[in-house]
């Protein structure tokens, strides 16, 4: 107790000097938001620690509209845990005006993600037109060697930096998802990591089976060039982001984990995933409580809100929230609709998998 009040005065101490108020200036000090962050609700599953992930981000230092550090900002205050500083190579408009070479946006973006605690990873995109396409460089540690004609001898040099090598919105430009020989090739060796299910405000549902079949990562990023609220609205969803599962909160476990394939793709209230990483986060987000023979209270601590189906029944368990349910038989099969295992198949449960 004694230590809570000794907190409470600091606070007060502190607030009183922040502020400055008399007849000449008077500071307003309570309308600053910049230091305030909206958590995610997201359990953590298995043992792992489920991360909020951006991995996939431009600023002016390529084609997007905003400076690297806003983009911490951002991040910070919608609740993310880490992102990824992700600008062109071979795209940058803007060249001529900034000073810095390839690495430069994700130094300013690192110096801003230290000063608050913020997770920011060196990345990098090659882009090319179909087929190749465009792929992510993660945990790079020099862009510029990156920077030169061939682009597989640029994903060579990006492994051997120790690069994640994610394959960006493979339905755009034309709306065709098509798996072309060079990346079934890179997949064979190794050489993709990962695959976007979803980008921006799209999602590849033929992807799905690219990722269970070959063993990819499942992941889900904004892509974003605007301001993050431009685009999708201040303070009413939740952005598309990668739930990494992570052994601990640090730039390194999210690189082992994602070369492990623990990730799930967020969009739009849809995860898409390995059938054991999406049940295994069902479980820990749904709480059920037996009333008697006919009842049960099944809670939702998660911000996620799912559907499921049996027979003809949809059952909606809302975010955060509890909900009065008639029991059903423990081995009755329900279908998760919004938990994407693969093309046009979805997440089943029974009530016998949860912990009653």
């Amino acid at each position: 107790m004694k230590k809570v009040s000794v907190f409470l005065m600091l606070c007060s101490v502190l607030s009183l000097q922040a502020q400055l108020r008399n007849n000449d200036v008077y500071e307003v000090t309570e309308m600053d938001n910049s230091r305030v962050r909206s958590e995610i609700h997201i359990p953590d599953i298995d043992g792992y620690k489920t991360l909020k992930c951006d991995f996939h981000i431009h600023t002016v230092f390529s084609d997007g509209k905003v400076w690297p550090d806003i983009r911490v900002a951002e991040a910070w205050q919608e609740g993310l845990d880490a992102i990824a500083i992700t600008d062109h190579i071979e795209y940058r408009p803007n060249k001529e005006t900034l000073k810095g070479d390839l690495n430069e946006s994700y130094k300013i973006a690192k110096r801003a993600g230290d000063a608050t605690g913020f997770m920011v990873i060196h990345g990098t995109e090659i882009t090319r037109s179909k087929p190749l396409g465009h792929l992510n460089a993660l945990f790079i540690s020099d862009a510029m060697p990156l920077d030169i004609e061939d682009p597989l001898e640029a994903i060579e040099k990006a492994l051997q930096q120790g690069a994640f090598i994610m394959w960006n919105h493979p339905g755009w430009p034309d709306d065709k998802s098509t798996l072309y020989p060079v990346h079934q090739e890179l997949i064979k060796a190794g050489k993709i990591h990962g695959v976007e299910v979803f980008n921006y405000m799209e999602y590849y549902p033929v992807t799905f089976d690219w990722s269970k079949n070959n063993n990819l990562a499942f992941m889900a990023n904004t892509d974003i060039h605007g301001l993050i609220n431009t685009d999708y609205g201040a303070g009413n969803k939740i952005r598309p982001m990668t739930l990494v599962l992570a052994k601990e909160r640090s730039v390194e476990s999210i690189k082992e984990a994602l070369f492990a394939k623990r990730s799930i793709a967020y969009f739009h209230g849809e995860l898409a995933g390995k059938q054991e990483h999406l049940k295994a986060l069902l479980k820990a987000s749904v709480k059920i409580r037996i009333i008697n023979e006919k009842r049960a209270e099944v809670t939702n601590i998660s911000d996620i809100t799912y559907r499921a189906v049996s027979g003809n029944n949809l059952y909606i368990l809302p975010a955060n929230k509890t909900v009065l349910l008639t029991i059903p038989g423990p081995e009755t099969v329900f279908t998760v609709e919004n938990c994407h295992t693969g093309n046009g198949e979805k997440l089943t449960v029974t009530v016998s998998d949860f912990d009653i």
